[in-house]
């Protein structure tokens, strides 16, 4: 495997961003990973050299690159403790179009590194990035295949919600929502179920999870629920950018 940080110029600034991916065989379709609120941390690196080893060049940018941020420490799980109310504010910076922007950058350093088969791409996003991973899918016709895991916000009112996305999208979707999840409420998933209804996409309900069940160093990791995600994400991935 070949892994490296890499400086990427995007409209805001420079965006690190780790990128991993197989020693030969390329070029290797392209997996956007995009982060959860906690911020980069050794457990999201992990995770990517683990989609990298099924050959793909995997991108895992920084987002909280504009406020001068890069970890924020270990999880703390008190509801009202200072890393908490860091975090909250650091995933409230971020939005839709500016987070597209660093996709579009993130895109463009792809198609200049030969290991990288920009023309095949797919997006997956944990928490808060559920909903950015699921943007990415539009007008961009390389972007293939999409996963949302525990997923935020994923439907609202707004006229760029992820579910109307998902509904248009030539792109395939995968959502994977956990059985317990307050940040993405009961409501929300039978909502997305009823909308996406005969589109080009799974949602799925994992029981007995909680929101963050797929990561191994969290309170709610969940071995089955994380096994099957990993099963689901990587079969997603193979359909549509071989």
């Amino acid at each position: 495997m070949i892994e490296h940080q890499t400086d990427i110029a995007t409209p805001d600034g420079t965006c690190s961003t780790f990128i991993v991916h197989p020693d030969r065989g390329g070029p290797h379709p392209v997996i956007l990973f995009l982060m959860d609120a906690p911020a980069i941390r050794e457990e999201l690196r992990d995770m990517a050299r683990r989609f990298a080893t099924s050959g793909y060049y995997v991108m895992l940018p920084n987002l909280y690159y504009r406020e001068g941020v890069n970890e924020i420490g270990p999880i703390e799980y008190e509801p009202d403790s200072p890393w908490r109310k860091k975090m909250a504010d650091l995933m409230n910076t971020l939005g839709i179009s500016m987070v597209m922007s660093d996709v579009d950058a993130m895109l463009a350093h792809a198609k200049t590194d030969p290991a990288a088969n920009a023309a095949s791409v797919g997006t997956v996003g944990y928490c808060m990035s559920g909903r950015f991973a699921v943007c990415a899918a539009k007008d961009r016709p390389h972007v293939k295949a999409t996963a949302s895991i525990y997923g935020v916000r994923l439907v609202t009112d707004e006229a760029h919600s992820p579910h109307l996305i998902a509904k248009l999208s030539p792109a395939e979707f995968y959502f994977a929502c956990a059985e317990r999840d307050h940040w993405a409420p009961q409501e929300m998933v039978d909502q997305l179920k009823r909308d996406l209804a005969g589109a080009n996409g799974e949602v799925e309900q994992y029981p007995d999870t909680d929101h963050g069940f797929a990561f191994p160093e969290r309170r709610a990791y969940q071995k089955a629920g994380a096994e099957q995600h990993w099963q689901r994400v990587l079969a997603l991935f193979r359909r549509r950018l071989r």
